[in-house]
């Protein structure tokens, strides 16, 4: 798999039935390696090893619906009362961050109302912080640590 622009990480890899799995440690079982969840489980560890963000308190594959339709964000981070602060969207490696991703993660947002908005192809990262009372965001340089997004 591609090297990513995170932290090195053990993952504990498997093969089953001739496919290349992964463990995740949110949904606390294997799941196929593609691109895409190879970054996002590197992701996840960065956020958890790097960045002090609760294990207990993120969640991959969360189902929204939105304008009747059903649709998965890639990760949801929560405060301490399960209100959602974090979303975040993955794509892999070689796929261009570009105003569709925003546009899909925004969709999102309408939905859970978060603080913090993420994308990564783990390759590039970008983080952007909401203003809902100036109705405004704000690119910021670096991932916040878990106790900065409950103060949002």
């Amino acid at each position: 798999m591609t090297n990513l622009n995170l932290p090195p990480v053990d993952l504990k890899l498997s093969i089953n039935n001739g496919k290349r799995m992964i463990f995740d440690i949110l949904r606390k079982k294997s799941i196929q390696v593609t691109p895409e969840e190879w970054v996002r489980q590197h992701f996840v560890h960065f956020l958890i090893n790097e960045k002090s963000y609760p294990r207990s308190l993120m969640a991959n594959e969360v189902l929204l619906n939105f304008n009747g339709m059903n649709r998965r964000c890639d990760t949801v981070v929560y405060d301490r009362n399960l209100v959602p602060k974090l979303i975040i969207e993955y794509k892999a490696p070689h796929i261009v961050i570009d105003q569709k991703v925003f546009d899909q993660i925004c969709r999102y947002n309408f939905v859970l109302r978060v603080g913090y908005l993420i994308v990564s192809n783990g390759i590039q990262h970008y983080c952007c912080k909401i203003d809902y009372d100036n109705k405004t965001y704000s690119f910021i340089q670096d991932i916040p640590m878990y106790e900065e997004l409950l103060s949002c």
